[in-house]
């Protein structure tokens, strides 16, 4: 049927009515708005995470501690564990929005979404799983050690640097405030001259590792647990659910040794206070022990960094000291304030602290640091290249162990200086497709 013709009267009580619809408020949600401390959604860090379990549970909690977090999808290949994250996020956030993955590749292909991934899988997938997230345009937190060789280090700061994505390794002792008064005391020439710094290494296990294999298991279902994923880069080798576990720890496909363990943290914080955060050491000595405790490694410009297990220059554990012409200064986890040689350089502590945030700009809460500079696109407190150096430093005094030599080290060509043998532990082979 044909409409009937529009009347003046008609168009006029059209028009009110349009009017009278316009002039309704339009009610928006404060938390839309930001309003009453809610983060607008405008404004929110859209997060993932990959192999969360143990330690990676910890930064998960940490991360969606901060407001503007918004967390929403879990890729494990374990499919017990990314059920236990799902129910966590749904249970925190009162919904059943988080998603799973079981397949790495699948995930950060579809999740465009995403802006930053939280990545804490052991060892062997760390630097893999940064690179291929970099490469899809994420920003990353990765737990520590961030790389299994010297070669897998540069190429995290190679591809960080390539695609201009935001990259921080969990060496948190970097953010926390007795550490960085041990670090500034020493870098800004408080403590006099400083001649020798002790990193600690882990007090268990030896820096010689495992060359063989668990006895092998019938292979549980691909969606329970995907062994061939599991393994990502590393030789085949037979299942055995032990390693799944956490059993894989000192095994040379899987770990980093004593001096990973630990030396991941404490070689940083060592290299910071030094100045030396973007170099390596280029003289390692061989000490004959199992565990690499007592190695002296030298830098360019003199100064010593010792390695040492046990107790003798801290107590508890992860710690760095800094001996000065004028003075030292140790911290370890678990100090209400650090050790130093004078009580008077404690009355410092609040100024060394307070300098160092208005000279960074950096909150003392590591994850905190790695999501502002999510925002502001600045470098983080663990960037890529003081990761890269302070692992180069754990994997050149494992060789050093390995080959129970000394060896010299060129830094900025990252190679060992006539020594074909050990240049060639800077790499290992990667198995297809899990590769850089």
């Amino acid at each position: 049927m044909r409409e009937a013709p529009m009347t003046r009267r008609k168009f006029l009580k059209a028009a009110v009515q349009a009017g009278s619809v316009l002039a309704l408020p339009v009610i928006v949600p404060a938390k839309v708005l930001g309003r009453d401390g809610a983060v607008p959604p405008s404004e929110k860090i859209v997060a993932g995470g990959i192999g969360l379990r143990g330690r990676g549970m910890g930064d998960l909690q940490w991360m969606m501690g901060n407001p503007d977090v918004q967390f929403v999808a879990i890729c494990d290949i374990q499919k017990r564990q990314r059920e236990a994250v799902k129910r966590f996020v749904d249970g925190q956030y009162g919904n059943q929005d988080c998603r799973m993955y079981a397949d790495i590749r699948a995930f950060l292909a579809e999740r465009t979404d995403i802006d930053a991934v939280l990545i804490a899988t052991g060892d062997r997938w760390h630097a893999l799983a940064s690179i291929w997230a970099m490469r899809a345009g994420k920003d990353v937190y990765t737990e520590k050690p961030s790389s299994m060789t010297i070669a897998e280090g540069r190429a995290v700061v190679e591809t960080a640097r390539r695609y201009g994505r935001v990259y921080q390794t969990g060496t948190q002792r970097l953010s926390e405030a007795n550490h960085v008064f041990c670090i500034e005391m020493a870098r800004t020439g408080r403590l006099g001259k400083i001649h020798t710094a002790y990193a600690h290494i882990a007090p268990w296990d030896a820096a010689q590792m495992r060359h063989d294999w668990l006895p092998a298991a019938p292979e549980p279902p691909k969606d329970e647990v995907d062994w061939d994923a599991w393994l990502g880069p590393c030789p085949w080798r037979p299942y055995n659910p032990a390693y799944v576990s956490g059993g894989w720890r000192g095994h040379y496909d899987f770990h980093t040794s004593c001096i990973g363990e630990w030396g991941a943290h404490t070689f940083a914080q060592a290299q910071a206070g030094l100045d030396c955060g973007e170099t390596s050491p280029v003289e390692y000595e061989y000490v004959a022990n199992e565990t690499g405790d007592g190695m002296v490694t030298h830098f360019a410009s003199g100064v010593k960094m010792i390695l040492s297990r046990g107790d003798k220059y801290w107590h508890g554990s992860c710690g760095e000291r800094f001996d000065g012409t004028e003075g030292w200064a140790a911290a370890a986890d678990g100090y209400s304030k650090p050790d130093v040689s004078s009580p008077a350089l404690l009355g410092l502590y609040k100024k060394v602290i307070g300098d160092y945030v208005a000279r960074t700009g950096r909150s003392l809460d590591h994850m905190r640091n790695f999501l502002d500079c999510v925002k502001s696109r600045q470098l983080t407190v663990a960037n890529p290249l003081v990761m890269h150096h302070s692992m180069t430093t754990v994997h050149a005094a494992n060789i050093c162990m390995w080959l129970k030599r000394s060896l010299k080290f060129d830094p900025v060509k990252e190679e060992f200086i006539g020594d074909d043998e050990a240049n060639r532990f800077r790499s290992r082979a990667m198995r297809e497709p899990w590769t850089i």
